[in-house]
């Protein structure tokens, strides 16, 4: 006699661990833990798994947010799977499994917190907004390539006592400069041949930013972003590229209900370690999204000179801090008004210090 098992009604828990070759995955039931594996990394594979071992049950699947992306969460939706995309740091983690690391342990440790549901999904934004992020991020990228190339320049002619002109500014790396670097001998051959490659390539690295440019603010103009970025541009420090940095990166605002939420997804908030009576503060904290948080306080500068009310704000909280930290509090004050002009969709005022 032939009997179909029915886990209809019944949940099952699947923690995975991502790596390139393989995906660790842990299946918990309701009760126990059902095993514990390796596959092959492709979502078919575990969803035909799940399908012949647990009929008509309801997969409830975790993994870890990271150089994956959400293709697997994509897929599994797809397939009607749920899904969640967790912070790596917000996983609760025994002492001893932050002392003894492994994939096993990690797929566990996943599949267990998914059951207790102690988990909670980050953001997951649509196909489009991801592009239009990696257009945004592969600029910086490049940026940031071409300036370790020019200090690279820089620290071959220092290791040679090449003197760069007075004449010449080489801040921003004008033609007047770049001629001269070409103009440049050295004795021998294999030194002209390392200067040349050097400046091969920041010339490479700086035709592939003009180009990204300019394809960020065609991208700026189309209608999902320019009623946004038009807005933005009036805030002192604000530029296309940095308000499409902005948009690209938050994508929506509805994420958060508050500043203080905003702030805290950013990086502006102070950390803080306190037992008891005891407060100790540890200034900014860690957790942060890199590229807003320097975007920012870059703007913070620029915002600083140009708008009358954060100029005399950091007036103020310079005669009692380091600069440095003085510019964390204006690069809040500025995300304020970020945040105030996309919620009410108006330009910004240049306030008038009386």
């Amino acid at each position: 006699m032939h009997t179909t098992t029915d886990f209809a009604n019944h949940h099952i828990y699947v923690g995975i661990d991502l790596s390139k070759t393989s995906w660790k995955v842990c299946i918990l039931t309701e009760l126990v833990e059902h095993k514990t594996f390796t596959q092959p990394p492709s979502v078919q594979v575990l969803v035909h798994y799940l399908k012949r071992n647990f009929p008509n049950a309801h997969y409830h699947c975790v993994y870890e947010a990271g150089r994956w992306g959400f293709w697997i969460y994509t897929q599994l939706a797809q397939l009607g799977i749920d899904c969640l995309v967790v912070n790596p740091a917000d996983v609760p983690t025994t002492d001893k499994e932050a002392n003894h690391k492994t994939d096993r342990i990690d797929a566990r440790k996943l599949a267990r917190s998914l059951r207790s549901c102690d988990l909670k999904s980050i953001y997951i934004p649509s196909r489009t907004a991801l592009e239009d992020r990696s257009l945004v991020r592969t600029r910086q990228f490049l940026v940031n390539k071409q300036t370790r190339c020019k200090n690279q320049i820089k620290a071959l002619l220092s290791f040679y006592g090449i003197l760069i002109p007075e004449s010449l500014n080489d801040y921003n790396w004008t033609r007047r400069f770049i001629t001269w670097l070409e103009s440049i001998s050295f004795e021998h051959d294999s030194g002209n041949q390392s200067l040349r490659t050097l400046l091969d390539e920041l010339l490479h690295l700086r035709q592939g930013i003009l180009q990204l440019t300019n394809s960020i603010r065609t991208l700026a103009h189309e209608e999902r972003y320019w009623r946004h970025v038009r807005n933005l541009i009036t805030i002192p420090g604000i530029s296309i590229l940095t308000a499409m940095t902005f948009l690209t990166e938050l994508v929506t605002l509805d994420r958060f209900k508050t500043l203080d939420q905003l702030a805290s997804y950013v990086g502006l908030i102070p950390g803080e370690h306190s037992s008891g009576d005891r407060v100790i503060t540890t200034g900014i904290t860690r957790r942060q999204n890199t590229i807003l948080r320097s975007s920012l306080i870059e703007s913070g500068w620029i915002a600083a000179r140009k708008d009358p009310a954060l100029l005399l704000a950091f007036t103020k909280l310079a005669k009692r801090m380091p600069k440095n930290q003085a510019i964390i509090r204006i690069a809040r004050k500025l995300l304020n008004r970020i945040r105030y002009v996309l919620i009410h969709q108006q330009p910004y005022v240049v306030a008038v210090v009386q």
